[in-house]
């Protein structure tokens, strides 16, 4: 009865590899806004865009479009980075979407 066993487990793992390597887009949110036209236009270096997040509020972060965790913005090397603090629930991920 064990072979069976085996033979699903490399299966498994067979499968689990092969989406491994599907790629993701991952996006984080810093905030957002809906401005007119015209004010984009008006838009130029310096300028100053208020967004809808307070300063220190979690960041979001998605995966292919579905919020999946929140974090807060970190610098690494000199590059900016996204440390996660909270992974969302898969009941808090079908919330949003119905």
């Amino acid at each position: 009865m064990s072979k069976p066993e085996n033979n699903e487990t490399e299966l498994d793992k067979k499968n689990l590899d092969f989406i491994l390597d599907i790629p993701l887009q991952v996006t984080v949110e810093l905030g957002r806004t809906k401005l007119l036209v015209k004010d984009i236009l008006q838009l130029n270096q310096g300028a100053v865009v208020e967004l809808t997040k307070l300063a220190g509020e979690p960041l979001d972060i998605f995966v292919n479009s579905k919020l999946v965790a929140r974090g807060e913005a970190v610098v690494v090397n000199e590059k900016f980075g996204v440390r996660l603090v909270d992974i969302v629930s898969p009941n808090e991920r079908v919330e949003k979407i119905l």
